[in-house]
């Protein structure tokens, strides 16, 4: 009888690495039937049966969610219904820590249920380590893809295996053979529409500073969708920024922080990934501030960077929330731009920090140790 597994991702990134390890899962067993909520990447996955809510689900920080408190806890329950009448033989947790730890929780609890296991480890030895006791209760195997990770969670007896960052795989393909613009900064302000329009602004004002001083610089902004390039663009136009000063490149990312000199990156995904390009850049992140005072408060971690984090030091300058001043922005950029040592310093930093994240095969490992589960052969 054809084995089934519940997936659960709630936002574009995790979209993504499910499609990966869906493709890697029938790699091993055609005859696997796949369930469960997603984006679009793991609905068009042949035979797939998910719902497609990432839209509505991808959602960044605390009073985001309180607002549509309502629209999740519906979801939760349909959730938490669909598994109850599909009965799947797995459920696969993919990040999105907020939906999904309740969720585990909530299934744990029940007379019967099926394995639960957890695909790129929530970040809760940033901000509430005294969860990953709880987390070994609820789950049977975590998958995770920060090497640090797996010695905290097995130390709470929760079974952990460290099968390497999905991105690895993905990016090695996005290399490609270019020469450097040195008057050329990228910014990378963000993949959701609240993330530009907190970022971009104070980025456009650092550009202004830069702009004074060097009058041959020349800008490239990243956009993850079109819809958010209009959105760029419409911004360029209200900061009265100088016409011909900047490009909005859309879906190539790799290829800009392959081009520029030094980038503005906005804390994510995105400063793994200009490391792994070896791109010098500053990071810079703003949000609500209601959400920034509830983070102050529950943030265990030095660094925001996961650059930073991994090495433990401040490879990268950060620029947070009312410390993201343009001039000091600026100043920064400028260090990376002229100082031939200290780009060389960061360089070979981001070489040492991206060694740590595995060799490649992230999606194909999980895979693996999902289908021993299936098997009754995991532990």
């Amino acid at each position: 009888m054809a084995k089934s597994i519940y997936l659960v991702a709630g936002e574009a990134s995790a979209d993504n690495h499910g499609a990966a390890l869906m493709e890697s899962l029938r790699k091993l067993d055609r005859d696997l039937q796949f369930l469960g909520r997603g984006g679009p990447r793991m609905k068009a996955i042949a035979g797939a049966q998910l719902v497609d809510w990432i839209d509505d689900a991808a959602v960044v920080g605390l009073w985001e969610v309180i607002k549509r408190y309502g629209y999740f806890r519906q979801k939760f329950r349909e959730t938490l219904s669909e598994i109850a009448q599909t009965k799947p033989d797995v459920v696969v947790l993919i990040d999105y820590p907020g939906f999904n730890l309740r969720l585990a929780r909530a299934l744990h609890r029940r007379a019967t249920r099926p394995k639960i296991i957890y695909y790129i480890s929530p970040q809760v030895w940033a901000w509430n380590r005294g969860r990953i006791k709880q987390m070994a209760r609820w789950l049977d195997l975590m998958l995770c893809i920060f090497p640090f990770e797996a010695d905290l969670y097995n130390e709470s007896g929760l079974r952990t295996i460290f099968v390497g960052h999905p991105m690895i795989d993905n990016l090695r393909t996005h290399k490609i053979d270019i020469k450097r613009d040195r008057h050329l900064i990228g910014l990378f302000p963000g993949s959701r529409s609240r993330e530009v329009l907190k970022n971009l602004p104070v980025m456009l004002d650092a550009v202004r500073e830069l702009f004074h001083e060097d009058q041959l610089l020349r800008f490239e902004v990243a956009a993850a969708s079109e819809s958010l390039a209009a959105d760029i663009w419409e911004m360029l136009t209200d900061a009265r920024m100088r016409e011909g000063l900047f490009r909005v490149v859309t879906n190539e990312t790799a290829v800009a922080m392959q081009r520029a000199f030094a980038g503005i990156v906005a804390s994510g995904s995105a400063t793994l990934e200009a490391a792994y390009f070896r791109l010098p850049f500053v990071l810079v992140y703003k949000v609500s501030w209601l959400t920034y005072l509830a983070a102050r408060f529950v943030v265990k971690v030095k660094y925001l960077g996961m650059p930073n984090v991994l090495a433990n030091d401040e490879v990268v300058p950060e620029f947070i929330q009312h410390q993201a001043k343009p001039r000091a922005i600026a100043k920064a950029v400028l260090e990376l731009m002229g100082n031939d040592s200290e780009r060389a310093r960061m360089i070979s930093d981001f070489d040492t920090i991206i060694s740590r994240l595995g060799p490649g095969g992230a999606s194909a490992k999980a895979a693996e140790a999902i289908v021993q589960e299936l098997a009754g052969r995991g532990g």
